[in-house]
Parts: C-alpha cells; sequence; structure tokens
C-alpha cells in the first residue's frame, strides 16, 4: 500500500509546482491533493510564515518571483522569430482598419512591418510604437494617456482604461509574458493585465503573439482572460505538445515559419 503523503511533503510539492507554473492556485492544489482548500491554505500560510512563498489573492507564488525584462532586454531576446510573427500578424491586416496595438517588443516588430502600409489608424499606449510609427505616410497614430510604466515603456492606469471603454476597434494584437490555453494572458503586472481584458473586450479581433518559448509557461501571477475566439500566432519552434492545447480550446493558430 502507498504511503500517504504527510504535510511536509505536500508543502514541498507545493513550492514545487508554484516555482515551475508561477502561480499555486488554492482550488488547483486542493484538486490536486484531493484535500480541502482551508488545509491548502493553512500550507501557503505556513510556506509564507517559513519565506516559501509569497501570497496572492486566491493562491500563492514563488518568494523569489521571474523577474521581468525590460523592453531594452526583450527587444535583443528571439528577434528572427519575432519578425517572422510580425510579418505574418500583418498579413491580416486590411486597409482603412483602426487597430489597437499593445505594447511589448513582438508588436513593436508589427508596427514596424506596417509601417508603409495604409490607410490605417494605429491606436497605442506604447511610446516606442509611436514613435516607430511617427514617420509612417498613411498611418494616423493616436495615443492613450496615462501613468508610464518604465520598464513595459507604456501607459497604464485609470486614464488609460477610461480612453479604452470610449473606444472599438476591428483587431487588437496583443503581447505576453506567457500564454496558456485556458487562462489567457500571464503578465507581471495586475494593471496590465487589466488594461489588456479592456483591449480585448473593445475589438472585433483578438491576435495574440507569443514566440514559442512563452507557450504553456506562467512567469507571473497576473492573467487576462481571452474567451474562446481569438488567434494565436508564433513562431515554428512550437512542438505538437505546445500547440494543441490551443487548438483543443478552439484558437486559431498560426505558425509563422
Amino acid at each position: 500500500m502507498e504511503k500517504p503523503l504527510s504535510a511536509a511533503g505536500r508543502r514541498e510539492l507545493i513550492v514545487e509546482l508554484a516555482s515551475r507554473t508561477g502561480l499555486a492556485s488554492v482550488e488547483a492544489l486542493a484538486e490536486r491533493f484531493d484535500i480541502s482548500p482551508s488545509t491548502i491554505r493553512r500550507d501557503l500560510a505556513r510556506l509564507h510564515a517559513d519565506g516559501r512563498l509569497a501570497r496572492t489573492y486566491g493562491g500563492a507564488i514563488p518568494a523569489v518571483a521571474h523577474p521581468e525584462s525590460s523592453l531594452r532586454e526583450r527587444l535583443q531576446e528571439s528577434t528572427a522569430q519575432k519578425g517572422a510573427i510580425s510579418a505574418k500578424a500583418a498579413e491580416l491586416i486590411g486597409d482603412g482598419e483602426v487597430l489597437l496595438f499593445d505594447g511589448g517588443s513582438t508588436v513593436l516588430q508589427l508596427a514596424h512591418a506596417v509601417h508603409d502600409r495604409g490607410p490605417l489608424t494605429v491606436v497605442t499606449a506604447a511610446l516606442h510604437t509611436m514613435q516607430a510609427l511617427s514617420s509612417a505616410p498613411d498611418v494616423v497614430v493616436e495615443c492613450l494617456g496615462g501613468r508610464l510604466r518604465t520598464t513595459s515603456d507604456s501607459m497604464v492606469g485609470p486614464i488609460t482604461e477610461a480612453a479604452l471603454e470610449r473606444m472599438t476597434f476591428d483587431k487588437v494584437f496583443l503581447g505576453a509574458d506567457g500564454v496558456d490555453a485556458q487562462r489567457g494572458i500571464c503578465e507581471a503586472d495586475r494593471e496590465q493585465a487589466r488594461l489588456k481584458e479592456l483591449m480585448v473586450r473593445s475589438s472585433g479581433e483578438v491576435v495574440v503573439l507569443a514566440d514559442s518559448s512563452k507557450l504553456g509557461v506562467a512567469p507571473f501571477h497576473a492573467w487576462t482572460r481571452l474567451g474562446g475566439d481569438w488567434t494565436l500566432i508564433t513562431d515554428g519552434g512550437a512542438t505538437d505538445e505546445q500547440v494543441e492545447p490551443f487548438l483543443g480550446q478552439g484558437v486559431r493558430v498560426i505558425v509563422a515559419e
């Protein structure tokens, strides 16, 4: 007969799961270990007191979270893959469309890809995207105001959210720190996750640009739900194992070779 898992052993597994996924959810852990949510909460409280996990709403994250990369750092990562993804994304854009561009290095590549296209209207909260399109001859650029978040070089906060609630778009192109078939987009910051949620609500089509290293990973603890009708564009390095969960959820997947 298999020996029952001790409370200490269970807590070790919780730390391991949190380190692997970026988030330990009370509900998921209760189901995983077949115990009550109150027992899991006591485990998380103990691990928090020991300095091994940091408590969040509904769960916990590793005490030393994966550090968020700056935009400058991300611009040096997976450049060929991001170029292929942005070129494929540009094929989805029609003349005369009103587009919403998220922040991030891959969406910035898309801004460069549509620089000589048009007529187009691009609305964005990202300073680097505005700069990239400032000399575009047939692209009207509109800025969403707000508070500058220097790590991502883009605007966040209530002013940005208020502007989005009064606009609609043909398509939105979103970046991601991680993307999961069921949970959606993983973000380092709750304000950014909330902003993406409003972007999704205000757009007719939702397109997520994420290279294969971001598929199925959760480095942070804030999430944007995407619903069931959206498109994922990734690169040719994505494995069948990575792509299959998205196809199973009815997501349209485009692979940019």
